[in-house]
């Protein structure tokens, strides 16, 4: 079996977290994935880094920040396979809280 590509992590991490959100924030999460979507996607990424700079005033968090460097990372090759395994880390992360909280 070959490796992943760091486009295909990347796809495999976004497809995972668009399982776990609403079906109505799932969409917006594939429509701002979409190539056609790039110029409110690299505005949106650096607007919630920004945001997350920021995340000591109210409704600005630290969630802001890696959510701005996934959507950065669609266009940035670089970006690409480390925010996938940091994404899929949180999910798992998910995953384990949800199964201890079933054993409770």
């Amino acid at each position: 079996m070959q490796p992943l590509s760091s486009r295909q992590e990347l796809r495999r991490a976004f497809k995972r977290i668009e399982r776990e959100l609403p079906p109505r924030l799932a969409a917006g999460l594939r429509w701002l994935r979409h190539p056609e979507s790039r110029l409110v996607r690299i505005p949106a990424g650096i607007g919630l880094i920004a945001g997350g700079i920021f995340s000591f005033l109210p409704l600005l968090g630290a969630w802001m920040l890696p959510l701005g460097l996934l959507l950065l990372a669609a266009d940035i090759p670089v970006l690409q396979r480390p925010m996938a395994r940091f994404a899929l880390w949180c999910l798992g992360l998910l995953d384990r809280f949800r199964s201890r909280r079933k054993r409770d």
